[in-house]
């Protein structure tokens, strides 16, 4: 049995592009599954405006931008920081803004291994909540995060396709 070897590292901007193209990827994947269009997914704008929120976020002191590297390959990203409701307290929570695994690459752990680099961040900082957005569509999502704790916490707002965003809740508890 061969098993590989997933490292994360800190995000730069000769990232953006490889980044973009596997966020592009992974939304088409959980949109279109959910009924949106193809081609508001991949158009040369939304793509465009794709790399700028994450050239945005890689500058972006107050966010953490990791990616998942297996054998060269780009496989998985996760973007982190401040939370961006302004009912949630910076000092007991951060947000989890994105998580995206190569869709070849579903099931690898990788989404684990990014979720798990996440819980660290809130530990490291001493925060004992974590929150997310996930649009209620995306079952696999929804799935994930349940298995990892994570639980509706009544807050949503409107998303593409007549379906929300659902917030969801991690508590970590204090640090031992």
């Amino acid at each position: 049995m061969t098993t590989f070897q997933t490292s994360l590292r800190t995000a730069n901007l000769d990232d953006l592009d490889e980044i973009t193209d596997l966020h592009t990827q992974a939304r088409t994947a959980y949109y279109q599954a959910g009924g949106h269009s193809e081609t508001e997914l991949t158009s040369p704008e939304g793509r465009s405006s794709r790399r700028e929120m994450w050239m945005r976020a890689v500058q972006d002191d107050t966010k953490t931008v990791l990616c998942a590297v297996r054998e060269g390959e780009m496989v998985g990203i996760l973007a982190m920081g401040p939370p961006l409701d302004p009912d949630m307290d910076a000092a007991s929570a951060a947000q989890l803004y994105q998580i995206h695994v190569r869709a070849g690459r579903w099931g690898q752990g990788i989404g684990s291994q990014l979720h798990a680099a996440f819980v660290r961040f809130l530990r490291d900082a001493s925060l004992t909540a974590g929150v997310l957005e996930a649009w209620e569509r995306n079952s696999r999502a929804q799935a994930f995060y349940a298995r990892h704790g994570w639980m509706p916490d009544g807050h949503h707002r409107p998303g593409p396709c007549d379906a929300n965003y659902v917030r969801l809740r991690l508590d970590v508890g204090p640090s031992a």
